[in-house]
């Protein structure tokens, strides 16, 4: 009877000869402190808990040096890390899709607390009220029109919620010395019966704004939809998702009429708001892909793959977080700083005025750097390829608000 010969076993590990390891996982012989075949690290994850922290901290100092390399030259040399990327050299600087990522989470992650400013300081306001040269009038009745014409400006400051105190006092104040100016003329003029108020108590109530009548606040869309009554069914998609849908339409429906109706609309505004802005950054993602399409039909006779202009996309957005990250922390660094050195606040305003410049330059010379053409064509397509983008934007910006408000 013959024998069948063994198979081979699938533990194909060369035994070590003396002085040579062996990688643990798949055999091959190591010549240093990763396998060149499978990359597993030699070092043994059981071991004491002051090994673990070492790794960890080389982690970290490896990071931080990555970050030093690569958030210098993102912000101040355009295109210098996109042609490093294609010309190899990638292990000292942080990788296109995580820069991205990271800037992108830590600007919208911050820009709440930027628009929030306002509320946080009571930064002195400047009214300016126009139409009211009282010099000009050569009769009382005349002096009175202009008044009145100037003070439809205003609005009575307990009807407006979200101005703050200092505000309110500008506000009263720039009535008062309208006033005062309107009676020293009608004194002037021979007017006998004009006095000029001294305080702002001495102000006359202004006017109540006008109610619209109920017919005027009815808006036919109130009544044209309904979730419970008239559903929106679309007949490819399932239950669940028809379900889905009319719960954020209603929720958006309820949001709207909330910030038509009566009453004080600054929380509303405000949770609507920040609603806007956590659906911004992941509307964000769906403009790379469509980006790096708009440049590879810009491009076409380039030769270039879709995933080379897929990370010209990547750090050109990077950019753009970093500079909208540094914006929003010159602005809270004026902010905090207002109260203990005011003077900070112009130099730092002059910063984000040249981050604002600096940004369509900086992308220009990253198109021009990267796909090497001539200027002329280059600004052509730089012109083309911004039109485009910004409808691009301001459709992601509109799907933003619109999950924002069905939420």
């Amino acid at each position: 009877m013959t024998q069948v010969p063994a198979l081979p076993s699938s533990d194909t590990r060369v035994p070590a000869l003396p002085g040579e390891r062996h990688c643990a996982n798949c055999g091959a012989v190591l010549q240093g402190e990763y396998c060149h075949d499978c990359g597993q690290s030699v070092r043994s994850v059981l071991r004491p808990v002051h090994g673990m922290l070492e790794d960890t901290l080389d982690l970290v100092a490896n990071w931080d040096g990555r970050v030093v390399h690569t958030l210098p030259p993102l912000l101040l040399r355009p295109g210098f890390l996109t042609l490093e990327y294609f010309s190899g050299r990638r292990v000292r600087y942080l990788a296109p899709f995580r820069t991205m990522f990271l800037l992108c989470l830590a600007a919208f992650f911050l820009l709440p607390m930027a628009l929030d400013t306002s509320d946080a300081v009571d930064t002195p306001v400047k009214v300016t009220v126009t139409g009211a040269s009282f010099q000009d009038a050569k009769t009382p009745a005349e002096v009175d029109r202009l008044l009145k014409k100037a003070l439809k400006q205003f609005t009575p400051t307990e009807q407006i919620p979200v101005v703050g105190s200092l505000a309110a006092q500008q506000m009263d104040k720039a009535r008062l010395q309208l006033t005062r100016e309107a009676m020293q003329r009608r004194i002037a003029l021979g007017d006998t019966t004009a006095v000029v108020p001294q305080t702002v108590a001495d102000l006359p109530p202004l006017p109540a704004p006008r109610v619209p009548s109920e017919a005027a606040q009815h808006n036919p869309l109130d009544m044209a939809w309904d979730a419970q009554k008239y559903p929106v069914h679309v007949s490819w998609l399932p239950g669940f998702l028809n379900q889905r849908m009319n719960r954020s339409l209603q929720r958006m429906h309820d949001n709207l009429a909330a910030m038509r109706g009566p009453g004080d609309h600054s929380a509303i505004k405000a949770r609507l708001l920040n609603q806007v802005l956590a659906a911004l950054p992941g509307t964000m993602f769906f403009m790379l892909p469509a980006f790096a399409l708009l440049l590879k039909v810009m491009y076409l006779f380039r030769r270039r793959l879709y995933v080379e202009h897929l990370i010209v996309a990547l750090h050109s957005h990077a950019f753009l977080f970093l500079c909208l990250l540094l914006g929003v922390l010159f602005q809270l660094l004026s902010v905090a700083l207002e109260p203990h050195a005011s003077w900070l606040s112009t130099p730092l305003g002059w910063l984000i005025n040249v981050l604002w410049i600096w940004a369509p330059i900086y992308l220009l010379m990253m198109q021009k750097r990267v796909y090497r053409q001539g200027w002329p064509m280059t600004v052509l397509k730089y012109l083309v390829t911004g039109w485009c983008y910004c409808w691009l934007l301001a459709f992601a910006i509109l799907g933003a608000a619109a999950m924002g408000l069905a939420e």
